[in-house]
């Protein structure tokens, strides 16, 4: 019998890591997952940074 935590605990594996386990990234078993994590420093900088105007 398996015991469920009590209320407010996180359990250790959501059902997505669960499934992730079994099936792969993308739904393919043992395929290398294609997502790359990009920083969010530098997913949320400006690539063109206006310098201003002059007056």
């Amino acid at each position: 019998m398996r015991q469920r935590p009590m209320n407010g605990v996180a359990p250790e594996k959501s059902e997505d890591d669960i499934q992730r386990e079994l099936l792969g990234p993308r739904g393919v078993p043992g395929a290398p997952d294609p997502a790359k994590m990009t920083p969010q420093v530098e997913k949320n900088t400006p690539k063109h940074i206006d310098p201003g105007h002059t007056a």
